[in-house]
């Protein structure tokens, strides 16, 4: 039996490497992904570290000379270039006064807070602010006497005890949704191609002529699948080692090391993985009656990873699906990233699950590999 497996996996992979364009189409993701997510991160951590210069309204500033240098000195200044925020900050008349007596003096907001372009500016103002009014309050202590350390009843000290690793790898968990995904993506056109597709050119029914069984198709069609897969996997692996080192991490504090060990820890787990996808795949597309239906159908199986992964990246119900394939993966990827000490038996179960699956829906498809109606798409 397994040596016939053989043969129809040599000849899956063989069909497969005639249709460069539907393979490199999967692996275009590998390689491109990666490269999309370091020019993300790289402008995201630009703007974290050094945020550009905010130019705001602001009305009378001259009562309030003090507060305008303030916050200049925090790249926020009054301009009236065609460029400025639709922010106002209106200083009352009577500031200079109150100021000078002790008393609060009034300065206005004024912005449209549901505009999702101005929120994140008019939080950097009111922060400012904020600061601006403790440096005041403070200086009005001790100009009577008073130590402003009275104001804090509990002096709260936090010791962070990350390392440079372990904050990348918050940072980098949502790279590794990249990495989950290639799994899928890297190989879903040859899934649909050869299945849907080979029922619609009639060789299907053709090789079912022969003296195979139906689950030996299905095992050398899903072998040839995992196969690009893992192909898909290593190569997002390889250049996501080389783009991320790439990108300045150390302007926030942290580093990011993809070295050997998490690239072999990776093809380890992504194994059960790309099996279970690559089975799923095949199975979805012989529920479909054509090339096109199938198309449809596999996009959406698309979203059960993307799902499980965003869970896990944003820390979503986390005890729980830390146990569910997919993402017990991502979440061991995670922690070994962060240099923590690695999840083994979330890790054995999720494997072991996820080749259950593999186990499940390679068994419906040689089932349904049985029916007329589905080897010949009525």
């Amino acid at each position: 039996m397994m040596r016939l497996v053989q043969v129809l996996y040599k000849k899956e992979m063989l069909d497969a490497s005639r249709d460069k364009r539907s393979v490199m189409a999967g692996l275009y993701y590998a390689i491109g992904a990666p490269i999309v997510m370091c020019l993300l991160f790289t402008i995201l951590l630009k703007q974290l570290s050094s945020p550009d210069a905010l130019e705001i309204t602001i009305e009378n500033p001259q009562a309030a000379p003090n507060l305008v240098r303030f916050l200049e000195g925090h790249d926020i200044s009054h301009s009236e270039k065609s460029s400025v925020k639709a922010i106002r900050l209106i200083i009352d008349t009577d500031y200079a006064q109150d100021m000078s007596q002790g008393r609060s003096a009034l300065v206005t907001i004024v912005a449209d807070k549901s505009d999702n372009k101005l929120i994140k500016s008019v939080r950097r103002l009111e922060m400012s602010l904020a600061r601006y009014n403790s440096e005041v309050a403070g200086l009005r202590l001790i100009s009577r006497g008073i130590d402003p350390s009275i104001m804090r009843a509990v002096n709260v000290q936090t010791q962070d005890q990350a390392t440079p690793d372990s904050k990348g790898g918050m940072f980098l968990g949502i790279a590794t949704l990249s990495i989950i995904i290639a799994l899928f993506y890297s190989a879903m056109n040859l899934a649909i191609d050869t299945s849907a597709g080979e029922r619609e050119r009639n060789s299907l029914a053709l090789l079912l002529s022969h003296p195979i069984s139906s689950t030996q198709l299905v095992l050398a069609k899903v072998a040839a699948i995992a196969t690009y897969s893992m192909v898909g996997l290593i190569l997002v692996l390889v250049v996501s080692k080389f783009a991320y080192g790439m990108v300045p991490w150390e302007q926030l504090g942290f580093s990011i090391n993809l070295d050997l060990m998490f690239i072999l820890f990776c093809t380890l787990i992504g194994l059960p993985i790309a099996l279970m996808s690559a089975s799923l795949l095949v199975f979805v597309s012989f529920m479909a009656k054509s090339f096109k239906e199938a198309q449809s159908y596999v996009a959406f199986v698309l979203f059960v990873p993307i799902g499980l992964s965003m869970m896990t990246t944003y820390d979503i119900a986390t005890e729980y699906v830390q146990w569910a394939p997919i993402a017990a993966q991502q979440y061991a990827m995670i922690e070994v990233i962060k240099g923590n000490e690695l999840p083994l038996m979330q890790v054995l179960l999720s494997s072991a699950s996820t080749l259950a699956l593999f186990a499940v829906f390679s068994l419906l498809s040689s089932r349904m590999l049985k029916s007329e109606k589905v080897v010949f798409g009525l």
